[in-house]
């Protein structure tokens, strides 16, 4: 079946060391998934089920884009997070089994519009103008799962104009990346190409143009981005 105009490319990731590259179906988020991050969010963190929203597959932006500053907004903050790509899918799966359908990780950074999160908020209305909009998710290169052994205590931070903000350690998350999969597969049918980002350590704050913004994971490479 033609269609009345082209369709759009697929978004792809670079995969650290190989020529291929990762297409992206869905961008799923956690939220609060640190306690002290919860905390400073004003939330008390406890092990209720997790809650997710999303962001779009063209919100992610790659390594040497600049970031633009988006408008609407005068209170855009950075989030640093764990990105899980997954190379397999399905519902109701075991926290046991998880971790046989992950691809690889990456670095991500969900950035936020933070007054428009909080307006939503009081309203009890969706956050998806302030999260889902345009290079909100820049994510750095893809490192393959079969050549990491990802360390659960590895340290994730997040510096601007070469101060650190963020700061912990992934053992810190409330829900660990296999129960994090288990949860969202029995709310959503996961499949090959989708992203999890999972969630991020305390430290969040605003981002100006001309910010320059490093972040890293012990065992990835290091991802640095531009606030044009």
């Amino acid at each position: 079946m033609q269609t009345v105009f082209p369709p759009a490319a697929p978004v792809l990731l670079p995969i650290a060391g190989s020529p291929l590259a990762f297409p992206v179906r869905r961008v799923y988020c956690v939220g609060r998934n640190y306690a002290a991050h919860a905390r400073e969010m004003g939330q008390d963190p406890t092990r209720e089920p997790p809650f997710f929203f999303q962001k779009n597959p063209d919100n992610c932006l790659l390594e040497g884009t600049a970031f633009p500053y988006p408008g609407h907004s005068q209170d855009v903050q950075f989030e640093v997070e764990l990105v899980v790509a997954l190379k397999d899918g399905g519902s109701d799966i075991s926290v046991a089994d998880a971790n046989s359908k992950i691809f690889g990780y990456a670095i991500g950074i969900d950035f936020t519009r933070r007054d428009l999160q909080a307006d939503a908020k009081k309203a009890g209305k969706p956050w998806a103008a302030a999260k889902a909009f345009e290079a909100s998710a820049p994510i750095g290169p893809i490192v393959a799962a079969e050549t990491l052994a990802l360390d659960p205590k590895a340290r994730i931070w997040l510096s601007q104009n070469g101060t650190l903000r963020q700061e912990g350690h992934l053992e810190d998350m409330t829900w660990t990346v296999p129960e994090v999969i288990a949860e969202l597969s029995k709310l959503f049918r996961l499949a090959p190409g989708d992203l999890i980002m999972t969630g991020t350590p305390a430290g969040v704050g605003p981002v100006a143009r001309g910010d320059v913004i490093a972040c890293g994971i012990d065992g990835l490479p290091d991802f640095t981005v531009t606030v044009a």
